[in-house]
């Protein structure tokens, strides 16, 4: 009962700004429900001060409710619908997060940051954002200074990108739903970013670009066993020999991307879901959807932000154009 009463007073404001949200897209259909949502987010967490109060509900909508969203899309989708980012769209992920990865460790590197902390804006921008870079932090023993700092950077490119790259899709690709899809699912950095960013679009580009994101997330396995490998940290003896540290290597495939995909086999295979009921779960997947939005929206502290100074965001606005620019050629090479 404690424990949801400290839940509640967050994740019933996300439910409200939610709500408002699809009451003020009908004023202005063009921006979308969920983008609406996170403004609404970002205005109201800043106006009260990111009371500590509404922590814990905000983060569980964020991060519980989108993971349930998503799961139940999985029952809304078939196998087919997943193979259509075929070996190009495979292909493009893994070149692209592999060229995030080493441009922003190389970039870090000219600017003057430390080995840690490149490895955990590489995590952020190439893998699932702040839940990449909480699984990799203990991986390579990094600070959480490092930590904090990497998450609002990552954080503040993702909030950009959401906005940016539907219009430069729009410029780039036209209609192209996989184009687009591959644009937002394979470089926003939040699952919940990828989301919003794509529901400006279309529902269909939605499907795919998480479809897109969901295998980055899947990938994110190969990325911390490579970095654990790297000799990020040192410990000196009482000789002055430096001696290399040994950590725990813990990481698994999250909950919701297991039954993303069993929902989709279910329904490819064995369960034919009515109409009437595929359309009820995609309506309460919506409805999580823009809840955990509205909740990521609640958590962007302006103030943190400006507090870093204008290098750290230099930084992530460097790593939004390597992103944005090594996707538009590898998509026109890789997907049709």
């Amino acid at each position: 009962m404690k424990k949801t009463n400290t839940i509640l007073p967050g994740m019933v404001l996300s439910l409200v700004l939610s709500v408002m949200a699809q009451q003020l897209v009908k004023l202005v259909p063009t921006l979308g429900s969920a983008l609406i949502a996170i403004f609404l987010g970002i205005i109201v967490g800043n106006i009260v001060g990111n009371q500590a109060k509404l922590d814990k509900g905000t983060k569980f909508s964020e991060s519980k409710l989108l993971e349930v969203a998503i799961a139940l899309t999985g029952l809304t989708l078939s196998l087919q619908s997943v193979a259509k980012i075929g070996l190009g769209g495979i292909t493009y992920v893994v070149l692209q997060m592999i060229v995030t990865i080493v441009g922003v460790i190389l970039i870090g590197k000219w600017m003057g940051y430390q080995l840690d902390f490149r490895l955990l804006m590489g995590a952020g921008n190439g893998v699932c954002g702040s839940s990449a870079i909480a699984t990799v932090t203990p991986v390579i023993g990094a600070k959480e200074k490092d930590k904090g700092l990497a998450i609002t950077i990552v954080n503040l490119t993702g909030t950009l990108l959401m906005i940016v790259a539907p219009l430069l899709s729009l410029q780039w690709f036209g209609n192209s739903v996989m184009k687009t899809s591959a644009l937002i699912g394979g470089n926003l950095q939040s699952v919940g970013q990828v989301v919003a960013s794509a529901k400006m679009v279309s529902e269909p580009v939605t499907e795919m670009a998480t479809i897109f994101k969901l295998l980055r997330v899947v990938l994110l396995i190969v990325v911390v066993l490579v970095f654990s490998k790297l000799d990020t940290e040192k410990t000196v003896s009482s000789s002055g020999e430096k001696l290399a540290t040994t950590r725990k290597l813990s990481v698994k495939i999250p909950w919701f991307i297991m039954a993303f995909f069993i929902g989709c086999v279910l329904t490819s295979t064995i369960i034919d879901l009515p109409a009437t009921l595929v359309t009820s779960i995609k309506w309460v997947s919506n409805q999580f959807e823009i809840m955990a939005l509205a909740a990521i929206g609640l958590r962007v502290n302006i103030k943190h932000l400006v507090k870093e100074g204008p290098k750290a965001m230099v930084y992530g606005l460097l790593v939004a154009c390597l992103q944005m620019l090594t996707a538009y050629a590898l998509i026109s090479m890789l997907i049709s």
